[in-house]
């Protein structure tokens, strides 16, 4: 989607507050012992609070208003009877629709006595989000971006997960462009075009560079005994900073 209007970017921004609002309330509200299915309970009571709908749902008949991860698994996982134990890192990632506006964000914690490597993880990924953001602007090569991820992974002795990133989002949950950036591309000669709306997505790993499918179709994992860790925005792109739709 590329914004026409003031009228797109206050619903768009709506939008972004919701999601972001959702993901913190359902962290607030985490206990360890709770299964991913009440987490996720949590997160639909909030959307449906405010009007939204849960865009996996909507769009692609996804089993749950959230994606909530856990250690190994990347990203996408399916609500279910999985409890959340003392020492997991959670990654919660809500996207959702309201009045034909989507948005799409995610963040990561650890919960409880979390290895130390997990909160280190958790700062590095988050870092390279706020890095990645500085390079998003009208005219700026989207491999830029990928640039200053791999630099804070490399630096903060993390990997990045090659196969998951950003993409276009607005009037659907996934539009062009795919893969912002594209990791496996070295060649990559897109640019970032003023009024696109688009997700910033960096995955940090503690070594794998890929995830792999699982069995239910939809959960994306690392071999046991890994983490990563992930932080979303959603955002406009400007001439100069993008619009952050989904600041807390």
């Amino acid at each position: 989607m590329s914004v026409e209007s003031n009228q797109d970017i206050e619903s768009l921004k709506r939008i972004g507050s919701i999601v972001s609002t959702t993901v913190g309330e359902m962290f607030r509200r985490l206990r360890i012992g709770m299964t991913t299915r009440e987490l996720d309970e949590i997160g639909r009571e909030v959307l449906e609070r405010h009007g939204a709908r849960p865009a996996p749902e909507l769009c692609y008949g996804f089993s749950g208003s959230s994606m909530i991860s856990i250690n190994e698994e990347v990203a996408h996982a399916i609500p279910g009877e999985r409890k959340i134990e003392d020492g997991d890192l959670v990654n919660i990632d809500v996207s959702a629709e309201l009045d034909g506006y989507f948005a799409d964000t995610g963040y990561t914690m650890p919960i409880g006595n979390a290895p130390p490597v997990t909160r280190r993880l958790c700062v590095a990924s988050q870092e390279a989000l706020d890095e990645a953001l500085k390079f998003v602007r009208s005219g700026q090569r989207i491999s830029r971006v990928e640039q200053a991820i791999r630099e804070v992974a490399l630096r903060r002795g993390f990997s990045v997960i090659e196969n998951l990133a950003g993409h276009g989002t607005g009037r659907h949950i996934h539009e062009e462009p795919s893969y912002i950036p594209d990791f496996g591309n070295r060649n990559d000669s897109r640019r970032f075009e003023k009024g696109s709306v688009l997700t910033i997505e960096p995955f940090l790993s503690t070594g794998p560079r890929q995830a792999y499918d699982s069995p239910d179709g939809w959960t994306l994992v690392t071999p046991k005994g890994n983490y990563s860790a992930q932080f979303e925005h959603t955002v406009v792109v400007t001439d100069s900073k993008p619009i952050i739709l989904t600041a807390a």
